[in-house]
């Protein structure tokens, strides 16, 4: 029997200021006259770049930390 895991309400919080950080960064950055419009699979790859940079330079940071997830 599998048990099922959730995340807290706090963690899907935190996910969606990541997110939305993410955006707002991308939206600022823009240097098109293209309209962005939420690309969750952009803000993911720019999420793993960041993630990168934290987990690459502190050792005592994970990557739940920054985003955290339900491992499968």
């Amino acid at each position: 029997m599998e048990s099922y895991v959730e995340l807290s309400k706090k963690q899907i919080e935190w996910q969606d200021f990541v997110d939305n950080a993410i955006f707002d960064l991308l939206q600022t950055l823009n240097p098109t006259h293209h309209e962005l419009e939420w690309n969750i699979e952009m803000i993911g790859e720019v999420r793993d770049i960041i993630r990168l940079c934290f987990t690459d330079r502190f050792e005592d940071f994970s990557e739940q930390d920054f985003y955290p997830y339900i491992e499968e």
